[in-house]
């Protein structure tokens, strides 16, 4: 995929937990990255604290304004999260909490992509279905397909070395990836009127 600008997405993880499976996938995909794009991750969710409006109120946290800021920055954003309870982690919640409510909103008119990594045969569906329904009010641009839910997921990493071995996986990724790029390229090319 070349093109005359390079394009720079950032991961946001869900999880914190140090040997998920979804870690071990936003860490992964740098390296799948195709020519002319370059993917690196965002700061750990685990510092935002409980969203509070007297916090708001008072001063926004700095990491959140950071995270805002490398949000904006970016050509989009690739939202690589578990499922908790049919839905979406607390943590991951609260994080969008927070950024929505930084001005201006990092999340407007930005392409946006979702993986979520599952044990189970679904693969985080119902996750991704609820993170939709916020991305709604965020006014990103939320890639529709492919979509990324990698089910049955033990099979598919190498536990020991933190690293994901299954191959068809992997080319699947990258399909995400450029598929983004387009996204990416066409909201580039025909600005918002708003």
């Amino acid at each position: 995929m070349t093109q005359e600008t390079p394009f720079r997405f950032v991961t946001l993880l869900g999880s914190l937990r140090k040997a998920s499976f979804n870690g071990i996938v936003a860490r992964t995909l740098p390296d799948l990255a195709p020519e002319g794009v370059t993917i690196t991750p965002l700061g750990s969710i685990s510092a935002f604290p409980h969203y509070n409006q007297d916090v708001q109120d008072t001063d926004f946290p700095a990491e959140v304004l950071a995270m805002a800021d490398q949000i904006r920055a970016a050509d989009g954003v690739i939202i690589v999260t578990p499922e908790y309870n049919y839905s979406v982690p607390g943590v991951l919640k609260n994080a969008l909490d927070w950024l929505s409510r930084v001005t201006p909103q990092p999340f407007a008119g930005k392409p946006l992509a979702i993986q979520t990594v599952s044990p189970g045969a679904i693969g985080g569906a119902r996750a991704q279905y609820h993170l939709r329904q916020s991305l709604v009010f965020l006014d990103a641009f939320v890639l529709n397909r492919p979509e990324v839910m990698i089910g049955q997921a033990t099979g598919k990493f190498d536990t020991e070395r933190l690293e994901l071995t299954d191959q068809k996986t992997r080319d699947f990724l990258v399909r995400q990836i450029m598929a983004l790029a387009e996204l990416a390229r066409t909201v580039k090319t025909q600005p918002r009127s708003d």
